[in-house]
């Protein structure tokens, strides 16, 4: 019997080694997509603070593509040490609705580790497309079927999904003009070129402020903090519209408990910083804390949820 306690001992001291000495080297996160998003503006708020707090270099690495899947590959392939890390968002849930061939499983092949943030969705429109609300869009889309275009971050985000179960419980038909990422959308809307957009609230809120964009509504729950006069799609009478991006750390599957349990812990502690609420409230990212398991949650549910919404907007993986 005392052999085989010393044994399941001898096997569990790797990772209460690895877990009493980290970090002891370098640590790297990755951002699967380009740099200024939510994504990366969150990793690099998180990258400082924690080298400062941990002793260690912490660097941010952005490795933009397929829809976050290249970058994220890369860190599914690392060894679970906690050493390589991605700040990964909500695109990642919607993915396997999407695609026919996902290069991994996002709830089997990652560790979440902490939830930091999040950013609602907002739909807006140039002021020459003369659509005012909601409203004027559903009875403007129902006169002129397939004149409106919309630009959106990408096929299959939640941008796009937003837009795609609107139209469906409107019963109405829009054409989708996917750009890839959020910011190009945001300049051809801005410009005029296409009249209508569906896009982070935190990218377009300057714009609603300044009258060169008007806010139809915010795709969210509940108000966006910086444009509060922005209706939500719930509150116009649109049940079930929750779309926005979470911003969440993980890592490799297979990552010891306590190791995630440290990063989970100190990285709570950054975010609770006055210095970095405020950071985040320029960038015009919300606070949305939770620990490993509220992650984890989250993600099965989103992946479930967008496999339904795909199927019943009709969206075919490709």
């Amino acid at each position: 019997m005392k052999k085989i306690i010393f044994l399941l001992a001898m096997l569990c001291l790797p990772a209460l080694v690895s877990a009493q000495g980290f970090p002891n080297r370098p640590v790297r996160i990755v951002v699967p997509y380009g740099t200024g998003g939510g994504s990366d503006i969150l990793a690099r708020q998180l990258a400082l603070k924690l080298g400062e707090m941990w002793g260690q270099a912490v660097t941010v690495e952005n490795r933009a593509g397929a829809s976050g899947n290249l970058g994220t590959e890369v860190v599914v392939k690392s060894p679970a040490d906690g050493y390589t890390l991605v700040m990964q968002n909500t695109t990642m849930t919607v993915n396997p609705a999407i695609m026919a061939r996902m290069t991994f499983d996002v709830i089997k092949d990652l560790t979440p580790i902490v939830l930091v943030g999040y950013t609602p969705i907002t739909i807006v429109a140039h002021p020459s497309a003369k659509i005012n609300s909601i409203k004027d869009l559903t009875e403007a889309a129902k006169a002129n079927p397939g004149k409106f275009a919309y630009g959106s971050c990408g096929n299959g985000t939640p941008q796009n999904f937003a837009v795609e179960l609107y139209q469906v419980v409107a019963g109405v038909s829009l054409i989708h003009a996917p750009y890839k990422g959020c910011a190009p959308g945001l300049i051809d809307v801005v410009g005029g070129q296409v009249p209508l957009a569906v896009l982070s609230s935190n990218m377009v809120a300057p714009y609603l402020k300044s009258g060169r964009l008007k806010g139809l509504a915010i795709t969210s729950r509940e108000p966006y903090g910086p444009t509060p006069e922005v209706p939500t799609m719930e509150a116009l009478g649109y049940k079930d519209f929750d779309f926005g991006n979470w911003y969440g750390l993980m890592g490799p599957a297979g990552m010891p408990r306590a190791v995630v349990e440290k990063i989970q812990a100190d990285a709570l502690k950054v975010m609770a910083q006055p210095d970095v609420l405020a950071n985040m409230s320029s960038a015009g990212v919300e606070k949305f804390s939770g620990t490993a398991a509220q992650m984890a949650e989250q993600i099965k549910l989103d992946v479930a949820r967008y496999a339904r919404l795909a199927k019943q907007a009709n969206i075919k993986p490709e």
